[in-house]
């Protein structure tokens, strides 16, 4: 098939509302397409073939050939192009992916030219991402949904759960199985606006604290370690303390599911950046950790020496991680009997300078990628992660800087409001250093701009903290933050993960409104 079908498919995608719309293009452009070539096709429509090491940015964009006139690319044949352009490496690869990219689109027409710049940066408007691709898959193959979503759950990638989908049915998709050494999609947590209101959703639930530094999955087999981030990259290289925490236990092999975080001598926690810095920097790992040391703290024990326990109901993996950990290697944890112990138990873990707690089921199996009802995070403010849609010029000190920012919460399926929904601006809790960041990074995701505003691709994610929230008719979904503040940016998230405009009314609806 040509690319260009594909290409007025994503199109039509992402102008359809509704998700069951959206899959039902996308199941029968998969049927067309065959075995043989939708894996490409979905491959590129998920935004795996972004997270391709391509080397591929915005500025590699602006000086292509001009479109063809007749079509002639295939779907197969793309995808092969963006891998040959993602192999280059060593002396000369900037321009030999130049010079690849060029061959690439003088054959692409202009429908194709625009598609390919979307999937090359990520910008893909259709909210076409592995959910809906899933379920796209699911309907194409005749599976379920939930086995297509498993299987993506321990193999990470929609190409190969597509074309074992595709091939073998669910007898194929049942094959996938936790692996030591391959990293899990995590379990996410849905957010709760207190503890009250997790509990009455949940029912008897354990409390954790909620640390504030970065998720680690660690997985050892025998003497070897591997450490992934919450995106699943391998970072074991830059933490030699985990790695030595997981060599430290008394297990064969193990998949332990926790946090590295930076403590400073009281104990208590140290600025996130500090953590983030550390487990991004790729220096000399002794001596960073000599100046920022980090700590491993596990809640999940995923398997245990040849044990999948991601079936097993949350109160049997805690068992077994109890049995196997040492409790200063695990995050505190305590049953919720009541109202009160539950609110002893937030107010504790906050004055020991953690940032909140997570409310877990103790029956919910681990549901890896999904954001579910298991687990909810309560923080003790309002804070949503929201993704910038445009920056407005600064004045003043902050003349030539990008300050005032559009925030935008994922419209999620809901009716009539697009794929991102305005909620507020804001320019308050921005450092110096912030500032001329945020205007670097926004200015190469540019769109658009006027005299006073840039619109930029919605990609990056910032934490904001907000007072709570007001109605207002100026905004898509008729509220508004009140008081928003910037908190940090969040370069361990995806835009995919964004909060909804459905939390943003939940808060609403506790607060009355």
């Amino acid at each position: 098939m040509q690319l260009r079908h594909l290409a007025l498919t994503s199109r039509a995608v992402a102008g359809e509302p509704g998700r069951r719309a959206k899959t039902a293009l996308l199941a029968d452009c998969l049927r067309e397409l065959g075995p043989a070539e939708a894996p490409s096709a979905v491959a590129l429509l998920s935004g795996e073939s972004h997270r391709l090491r391509t080397g591929i940015g915005p500025a590699s964009l602006r000086d292509l050939p001009p479109p063809a006139a007749e079509p002639s690319l295939g779907v197969r044949e793309t995808e092969q192009a963006l891998e040959a352009i993602a192999a280059v490496h060593g002396a000369g690869a900037q321009t030999e992916r130049r010079r690849l990219l060029g061959g690439l689109f003088e054959r692409a027409t202009d429908v194709e030219q625009a598609f390919l710049r979307a999937v090359l940066v990520g910008d893909l408007r259709q909210g076409a991402l592995d959910a809906v691709v899933a379920d796209a898959v699911a309907r194409a193959a005749g599976v379920p949904a939930a086995a297509v979503r498993r299987a993506l759950m321990f193999r990470g990638s929609a190409r190969a759960v597509a074309s074992a989908a595709l091939t073998g049915g669910r007898p194929a998709l049942d094959a996938f199985r936790l692996e030591v050494g391959r990293p899990v999609r995590p379990m996410l947590a849905a957010s709760a606006p207190d503890v009250g209101s997790a509990l009455d959703r949940i029912g008897p639930a354990a409390l954790e604290w909620k640390l504030d530094g970065i998720r680690v999955q660690v997985h050892r087999d025998g003497r070897d370690v591997a450490v992934f981030t919450r995106s699943l990259d391998d970072i074991t290289a830059r933490v030699p303390e985990v790695v030595e925490a997981a060599l430290a236990l008394p297990l064969g092999a193990a998949v332990l599911d926790g946090e590295a975080i930076a403590l400073g001598p009281d104990g208590r926690p140290r600025p996130f950046q500090d953590t983030a810095a550390r487990t991004a920097s790729r220096q000399d790992p002794d001596r960073l950790r000599a100046e920022v040391p980090l700590n491993a703290y596990f809640f999940d024990l995923l398997h245990r020496d040849g044990e999948d326990l991601v079936d097993h109901p949350g109160r049997e993996r805690w068992s077994a991680l109890a049995e196997s950990v040492p409790s200063d290697l695990r995050v505190a944890r305590s049953d919720a009997a009541d109202r009160e112990q539950a609110l002893a138990f937030f107010r504790d873990t906050l004055a020991l300078g953690h940032e909140g707690v997570l409310a877990k089921d103790p029956a919910a199996p681990y549901a890896a990628g999904r954001r579910g009802a298991g687990w909810i995070k309560v923080k003790p403010r309002h804070t949503l992660d929201l993704v910038v849609l445009a920056a407005e010029w600064g004045s003043g000190r902050r003349r030539g800087f990008l300050s005032n920012l559009h925030l935008g919460a994922r419209a999620a399926g809901e009716p009539g409001l697009g794929p991102w929904v305005m909620l507020g601006k804001t320019f308050k809790g921005l450092t110096d250093e912030t500032l001329a960041g945020q205007t670097t990074e926004l200015l190469a995701r540019e769109v658009e701009r006027d005299a006073y505003t840039v619109r930029v691709r919605p990609e990056l994610v910032v934490e904001i903290a907000f007072d709570g929230v007001q109605r207002s008719p100026r905004y898509p979904a008729g509220l508004a933050l009140r008081f928003a503040r910037v908190v940090r940016y969040r370069p361990d998230k995806s835009a995919a993960e964004a909060d909804t405009v459905a939390t943003v009314r939940e808060i609403a609806a506790a607060e009355g409104l």
